[in-house]
């Protein structure tokens, strides 16, 4: 064991004064981020969300996580960065955000809160905090997009776990396909590939942070693959048709995904045009993902060149989209999202054709947006000849 997935507090030292430092320039007093992944974000405490309430409260001088008495120990374990205020349940006689106000006293400046915040929380804030205008910011959003170093590295070891599943699956399939034993299933096939990610980081890291969807994806084959985001199923991987590995996880709480698709022993006569098109496309996506430029135009040139192709009936979706504590999260690689890419972003290039009664043909990659051009985390092979798998 020698990898960890824990981030220094030195790290949360230095994120805590970037968000004051923003917080300061718009006459925040207050910020209040109750999304679990906004939590995990700025204190690294993971947990599993239900109807009790867990916020963190940010002010100029102080970091306050408020946390059921359930989650007390939980966060202990966890070494959270911040200082904890513990509510018994909820609903509560005494309410959460009452003891948390209490806690906080007077506040100078606005009350902050992130996007994701329910209108009746707002509503709760406004009410324990009258002589403060609530309202909305992005600022942690934003902070979000660009990661720090710290948080690469944790980017470079999901995507490198991320690879090895898409082989794991590559070798369940082939192994039985090769020794004329039943083929798995796509049930059974995700299974399997979950469990290695899973004994790559006991058998490799010496702190694992148990996030919701540690490791997962999508595995489909044949016709099935033709919905982008069908349910798997117990149908079988079959001779002579396309499937697709899209698989991910999250190491420290931070994501990748590679996804390939294959062919089973002979492809068909449309195989290789459907993949040859699905490939170029992503290439050229991944290529405008270079700081400077737009979401908006990595989108457009991937998507121009597929309908230019005569294939813009099997066009399903977007380009992209952003990656970080989440698996999907701003910026988005779409027409109508003109942010400009800066250094240290990563997003997802993932193109794709999806051919009725055929399958679909996508390849996805976690890419690290620098000036110098796009730098792909995950690097499974993507060779036509690398992905017929016979």
């Amino acid at each position: 064991m020698s990898f960890s997935q824990r981030l220094a507090p030195e790290f949360y030292q230095r994120l805590h004064r970037d968000i004051r430092a923003r917080m300061e320039e718009k006459g925040m007093g207050l910020l209040i981020l109750d999304a679990a992944d906004d939590v995990l974000y700025t204190t690294g405490f993971s947990f599993r969300p239900n109807e009790r309430p867990v916020a963190l409260a940010l002010t100029a001088t102080d970091a306050i996580l408020m946390i059921p008495e359930l989650e007390r120990e939980h966060a202990d374990r966890q070494n959270v960065a911040a200082e904890t205020l513990v509510y018994f349940e909820f609903p509560g006689v005494d309410r959460a955000f009452s003891l948390l106000a209490r806690s906080i006293g007077e506040i100078r400046g606005d009350i902050a809160h992130s996007y994701g915040l329910s209108v009746g929380r707002a509503k709760e804030l406004a009410g324990l905090f009258p002589n403060n205008r609530v309202m909305p910011t992005d600022i942690v959003a934003r902070m979000r997009q660009v990661k720090y170093p710290a948080e690469l590295r944790l980017h470079r070891e999901a995507a490198r776990i991320s690879d090895a599943m898409v082989q794991a699956g590559v070798d369940l399939v082939t192994d039985a396909f090769r020794a004329g034993k039943p083929l798995p299933s796509e049930i059974a096939l995700e299974a399997h590939v979950v469990r290695y990610a899973l004994d790559i980081m006991e058998n490799e890291h010496e702190y694992i942070m148990n996030v919701p969807t540690l490791a997962g994806g999508l595995v489909y084959g044949g016709p099935n693959s033709a919905y982008p985001h069908g349910i798997i199923s117990h149908r079988r991987i079959q001779p002579g048709e396309s499937f697709i590995l899209s698989l991910g996880c999250r190491v420290g709480g931070r994501s990748a995904e590679s996804e390939r698709t294959f062919v089973l022993g002979e492809p068909g006569k449309d195989h290789e045009k459907y993949y040859a098109i699905a490939q170029e496309a992503q290439r050229l996506g991944t290529a405008g993902l270079v700081a400077g430029r737009t979401c908006a135009s990595a989108d457009i040139t991937a998507l121009a060149y597929i309908r230019e192709q005569g294939m813009g009936p099997y066009l399903k979706h977007r380009v992209g989209h952003g990656m970080g504590v989440a698996f999907h999260e701003p910026p988005w690689v779409e027409a109508g999202d003109q942010t400009i890419l800066q250094e240290g972003m990563i997003c997802s290039s993932e193109p794709a054709l999806y051919v009725p009664e055929v399958g679909g043909f996508r390849l996805a990659d976690t890419v690290l947006v620098t000036g110098q051009g796009p730098d792909s985390l995950t690097k499974f092979p993507r060779r036509f000849e690398e992905i017929v798998l016979s």
